[in-house]
């Protein structure tokens, strides 16, 4: 590692990479191929069903039945979804086959990162930054090899632009879930504004039912250009469904209710 500023969390095994640079290559010669994939604990971000559903040709509902389980963990008010791992020998993900990952091309955001762990804040002034963690396993071979990165360089080998947009959203969402300010006037995660909302973020195929078969857009103003794309366009549908929440939980954001 060659890093000016770096510290290591001893508890999560990563390490901060700042500016600095990390080796690492992942490929079938490394002793540990795929071995991350198996009995992964790991968070999903809602463009990530949104890439897997249309890689397999399902709906979103269906996805989630068959694909996730959901848990409350770091957001008291607000169901985390999980991607679930298959019951076969050592708990595989359900998309691992002898020849490699059977959704490689839209792959979830944390599978793209590894071994990076992008964390997004929010400061006070309402701005978003990155940092980038190196997480180091045991069982991972990868750290071994010649391969030198920068957290830039490594982000644009995997193609993750496409995901900064729909995660920087998520993540301001997420960071007020977080708190306990829902939970204090009785709301929980069964209570109908945090169905809605995770239906929003979540559940595409329903959102857009709401969107077009509601009162939706009569009571917030959509421009004709964003409605268009949002018919179509499930990664568009997802960014109206993050403003939505935004106003509809914090009465903030740019999605504006008609007078």
């Amino acid at each position: 590692m060659t890093t000016p500023d770096n510290t290591m969390n001893s508890i999560a095994n990563r390490e901060l990479l700042g500016t600095g640079t990390f080796k690492f290559a992942c490929h079938e010669g490394v002793p540990c191929f795929t071995r991350c994939c198996h009995n992964a604990d790991m968070y999903l971000y809602p463009y990530d069903i949104v890439r897997m559903k249309q890689n397999l040709n399902m709906t979103s509902e269906a996805f989630l039945v068959a694909h996730t389980t959901t848990a409350i963990r770091d957001m008291p008010t607000f169901p985390n979804v999980m991607l679930k791992m298959s019951d076969r020998q050592a708990n595989p993900c359900t998309f691992l086959t002898e020849q490699g990952c059977t959704i490689y091309a839209d792959r979830p955001y944390s599978c793209r990162a590894y071994p990076l762990e992008p964390a997004i804040y929010g400061d006070a002034d309402g701005s978003m930054r990155m940092q980038y963690y190196v997480m180091h396993h045991d069982y991972c071979k990868g750290h071994g090899e010649d391969q030198v990165w920068t957290a830039k360089a490594w982000m644009a080998d995997q193609e993750m632009a496409a995901y900064n947009e729909p995660n920087s959203c998520w993540a301001r969402i997420a960071g007020r879930l977080q708190s306990d300010f829902f939970s204090a006037q009785g709301i929980d995660a069964n209570s109908p504004p945090m169905k809605m909302a995770f239906m929003a973020s979540y559940n595409m195929d329903t959102f857009r039912r709401f969107v077009f078969e509601s009162s939706f857009l009569s009571r917030y103003a959509v421009p004709q250009q964003q409605l268009e794309a949002v018919k179509q366009d499930d990664r568009e549908l997802l960014m109206l469904g993050l403003s939505w929440i935004e106003r509809f939980l914090f009465s903030e954001g740019p999605l504006e209710e008609r007078a």
